[in-house]
């Protein structure tokens, strides 16, 4: 039996109603005790004072390109990166090479997560065969290998009768449909977000129309169906609205927004090129803040990173030519921190809610909380440390990152999965 005696820190878990300076004692994987003044021994101990102490951060979209991309991730780099960034568990999206639409690859993913022994690993599967579109994939067989959800992110799910065949097969597995809200008949081409940065780079523009539409008719199949709709990384005003209307009437939706979407506008663009590219697009202002208006009166349920690595060529190619998306496990909590907490924009406790609490539920785990016999994951921050993000050190397999040499206040400093410490802040 191995014991782990965290010490002196404020623990934080909403889900359990905790907000207070405690100590914690794991034994073999498993949170023992949760007291004030613990004098227990333990094989390790972790003097946590100064710090905060939360479940471990559960990033509900990431894409770790293994199998098919690895010149541009693996489950290695790719999960390094994650506990690096706080993150216990990592949902990875299906648009593998081959894509996740059999129970064989999820199961593979899975497999070899454990092999790695760092961050858990919770597929989500295909909702199509090859996220062609055409056929749905077998959800029951693919929610008994592991999966915890189906999309076919990278797109839309491609037509309301598909979307609701797979709503109805969803609804008594418990999982949610996570989709891609984009209309490609609008958005095809398109490179920026449409507007006074696309016409001055004279690039085809991505239009707000495109998400708005699609998160439309994703609203309108679900409440008809009764099932449960995720909204991925949501970017506009119109968007964000309709969701927040779309609970009010009793649908059943939760959404995420990224970092990079409450962080940047469109005009970053400019200054960062390609780095700056991702779908959906970098928008404007005026989205931006309706973004943070949505954090901060809880529409938003989640923030996830979109980690999207890519080699460093798929890049280096002209605005209209370059890969969609940027690397993000390692910025994410010091993002939030920066740009939403030390601005009062919410608490640590809403924090705590976006990144670990509201994800675990969404996905149905018995993740996202500190409680005597849960699981110890568990992350540990000081929301003060002064850093500058530099790329170059990375965890991660590619370098396309926007933020290389931003400076941040919050950092992660220990990352603990099933008890074991995965991840230390070098001094």
């Amino acid at each position: 039996m191995t014991t782990l005696l965290i010490k002196g820190g404020r623990v934080l878990s909403p889900e359990d109603s905790l907000d207070g300076c405690f100590d914690l004692l794991v034994e073999d994987g498993t949170i023992r005790h949760i007291a004030p003044g613990l004098t227990t021994r333990a094989d390790e101990t972790l003097d946590a004072s100064g710090q905060v102490v939360v479940p471990g951060l559960v990033d509900i979209h990431a894409h770790l390109r293994e199998p098919g991309a690895e010149a541009s991730e693996t489950l290695k780099t790719g999960l390094a990166a994650a506990v690096a960034g706080g993150f216990t568990a990592v949902c990875p999206m299906p648009n593998t090479q081959p894509v996740n639409d059999c129970p064989d690859a999820t199961r593979a993913m899975i497999a070899g997560a454990q092999k790695l022994g760092l961050a858990r690993v919770f597929p989500i599967a295909a909702v199509s065969l090859g996220s062609a579109g055409e056929s749905l994939t077998d959800l029951p067989a693919l929610v008994g290998a592991g999966a915890v959800a189906f999309s076919d992110d990278g797109r839309p799910v491609k037509t309301a009768g598909l979307l609701q065949r797979a709503m109805k097969q969803a609804i008594p597995l418990g999982v949610a449909i996570v989709d891609h809200c984009e209309d490609p008949s609008l958005s095809a081409g398109g490179s920026v977000n449409e507007g006074p940065v696309a016409d001055r780079l004279r690039v085809r523009g991505i239009p707000n129309s495109s998400e708005d539409v699609c998160v439309a008719r994703d609203l309108i199949v679900a409440e008809a169906a009764g099932a449960r709709l995720h909204v991925a990384h949501l970017s506009t005003a119109r968007a964000m609205e309709q969701v927040r209307v779309g609970k009010r009437r009793g649908i059943r939706v939760t959404c995420e927004v990224t970092p990079h979407h409450f962080t940047l506008t469109d005009e970053a663009v400019f200054q960062l090129g390609t780095l700056a590219k991702m779908n959906p697009p970098l928008r404007s202002a005026c989205d931006l803040e309706a973004v943070l208006a949505g954090i901060a009166d809880g529409t938003v349920d989640a923030i996830a990173t979109d980690h999207a690595p890519h080699a460093a060529e798929l890049k280096q190619k002209s605005l209209a030519e370059a890969a969609f998306g940027i690397i993000g496990f390692e910025t994410a909590l010091g993002l939030a921190l920066t740009q939403l907490v030390h601005t009062s924009r919410i608490s640590l406790w809403h924090l705590v809610l976006l990144m670990s609490t509201n994800p675990a539920r969404i996905i149905n785990q018995p993740l996202g909380r500190l409680t005597v016999g849960g699981a110890a994951d568990i992350t540990v921050f000081d929301p003060n440390l002064e850093w500058t993000y530099s790329v170059a050190d990375s965890r991660s397999k590619s370098r396309n990152s926007p933020f290389d040499g931003w400076k941040l206040r919050g950092a992660v400093t220990t990352t603990i999965v099933a008890g074991k410490i995965v991840y230390r802040r070098p001094r």
